[in-house]
């Protein structure tokens, strides 16, 4: 049962708990990144991640709001694009995300999608968002859905972001919101706030091992880099299989 013959030890790293506990802690605000799906004057999904910010920075997180006006279709130009620019460089900035994005046919909004679609998943041997949390919302119209939210968990697992339990979804949102866009009162705000701690929560406990919870045996193998701290190891598993 032990023998595994494609299996090339020396690339494998049994969990290190000394690597679970960093040696050092960040001490700065975590840093959000908030992206939104729609362009519309009144925005619900903008006024949405506005409130959210409100709330991150109450928890204290220092925020940036990512406004998609102008941010060309992919592939329309070259990244070099001020605005694509400009969007890299806050994810690259950022430790967590949170995504919000209104219902449209049921799914995410194009514009939602125009933006994750211009985060890479790796640009030379940086990745912009591996390693870092996420919070998904949406908004509504209608009755309550979690059509959007589902859709970019998806997209987040994809992105290999950490995707935290939590989300929202504010049904009737033209009701939720105040006419200065302060949203108003509600079990849907309650959400709100509870999603937004958490994703501190999970941005803190993660932010200092991120490197180490996204190293993967098979980009070791690829890179020919052998498991760090893990060599004794690999070499008693590759004698077990010589004898066996």
């Amino acid at each position: 049962m032990t023998d595994l013959p494609p299996l090339h030890p020396q690339f494998l790293a049994a969990p290190d708990l000394a690597q679970l506990e960093p040696a050092g802690r960040l001490t700065h605000p975590p840093r959000i990144l908030l992206l939104y799906g729609s362009l519309r004057q009144r925005s619900f999904s903008r006024l949405l991640v506005e409130e959210a910010a409100r709330i991150l920075q109450r928890l204290g997180a220092e925020t940036r709001i990512f406004d998609p006006r102008d941010l060309p279709l992919p592939d329309a130009v070259s990244p070099d694009h001020p605005k694509v620019q400009e969007l890299r460089s806050l994810s690259l900035w950022s430790e967590g995300q949170v995504w919000c994005s209104p219902e449209r046919h049921g799914a995410i909004s194009g514009i939602m999608k125009a933006q994750i679609d211009w985060i890479p998943l790796e640009i030379g041997s940086v990745r912009p968002t591996q390693g870092r949390t996420l919070a998904v919302m949406q908004v509504s119209g209608g009755s309550q859905s979690f059509n959007a939210v589902n859709t970019l968990r998806l997209l987040g697992r994809w992105m290999r972001m950490i995707t935290i339990p939590n989300q929202s979804s504010v049904a009737k949102a033209y009701q939720e919101f105040e006419d200065n866009g302060r949203m108003k009162p509600s079990a849907y705000y309650d959400r709100v706030v509870d999603v937004m701690e958490e994703l501190v929560k999970f941005t803190l406990l993660t932010r200092d091992r991120a490197d180490y919870l996204v190293d993967r045996y098979s980009e070791r193998k690829a890179e020919g880099r052998v498991a760090i701290g893990d060599e004794l190891g690999a070499v008693a598993m590759l004698h077990e299989r010589k004898v066996g």
